[in-house]
């Protein structure tokens, strides 16, 4: 019984010390964001002698309102194509009775082991003989692309222990297929949507190479490439850049608090089946 109760407070000691080591960060980036950057020089962990909420109007004004609104822009087509094309690859893959299927499927899988840095130059040529170089499909296109086979097999596995009884029924009250996916297989597939739709969304706000190379135009840039503009635009305003980044953070915080329950039941209950 001491055995036991003393591995529980060792396991409990490890998760408390990865918790710090999680809210540290945070709490370091937050706190300096409020400062003027003589007091961040001085000593970066005292608390303000004022809190300086203007930086956060500074860092907005100067760019990264038109680089959030570009990530958001971006992120929103990304996410719902990835989701809903995924989904419908991973649900044609399942219930197709082609002896084909684990080929194409397999095939599918291949597009994971493709290195976006090794696809770079390629992606670029064929970018600007589409006249899509510097220009926000430019980032859509190949984040699409990138993700989707990730997505699919995310959901195949969650699919193929979806009970097949509800389309049965559905069919037997006229559904087409078409139909059944879209008003009986999405919305009791919510879980695994939500989880493929926060994992895409993280890929693609924090995503930086291909936002470096395929855009030039500052108003086309997402937030990545535009914090890391901040230095030159504002001649290391340290304090200001780190307001950027608290301001760039809260999308995928706020995302992550709405599907949570979302996640975790996707994680629970069959993303990781089959």
């Amino acid at each position: 019984m001491k055995k036991n109760t003393a591995w529980k407070i060792l396991i409990n000691m490890f998760f408390l010390v990865l918790v710090a080591m999680i809210i540290y960060p945070m709490f370091w980036l937050i706190l300096n964001s409020l400062k003027s950057n003589a007091e961040l020089y001085d000593n970066s962990l005292a608390f303000p002698i004022k809190a300086l909420w203007g930086n956060y109007k500074r860092a907005w004004d100067v760019g990264l309102s038109t680089y959030f609104f570009n990530s958001i822009l971006i992120s929103s087509i990304t996410i719902a194509a990835t989701v809903f094309l995924g989904a419908a690859c991973a649900y044609g893959l399942v219930r197709s009775k082609s002896k084909y299927k684990d080929i194409i499927f397999f095939m599918i899988l291949g597009g994971l082991l493709l290195s976006p840095q090794v696809a770079l130059i390629s992606l670029y040529k064929l970018l600007a003989a589409f006249n899509m170089y510097n220009t926000r499909w430019a980032l859509i296109i190949p984040y699409i692309a990138f993700r989707l086979p990730f997505a699919i097999f995310l959901m195949r596995s969650y699919f193929l222990s979806f009970p097949i009884e509800l389309e049965e029924a559905a069919y037997i009250d006229g559904y087409s297929t078409f139909q059944t996916f879209i008003k009986i297989v999405l919305p009791i597939s919510r879980p695994i949507l939500s989880s493929t739709a926060i994992m895409t969304a993280i890929f693609v706000w924090n995503e930086f190479l291909f936002a470096l190379v395929f855009i030039e135009d500052k108003s086309k840039m997402t937030v990545p490439i535009g914090l890391s503009n901040f230095k030159d635009a504002l001649s290391t305003d340290w304090t200001v850049l780190l307001a950027g980044i608290v301001i760039s953070s809260i999308p995928m915080l706020i995302l992550y608090l709405l599907m949570q329950k979302n996640f975790i039941k996707a994680l629970a209950a069959g993303s990781v089946k089959g």
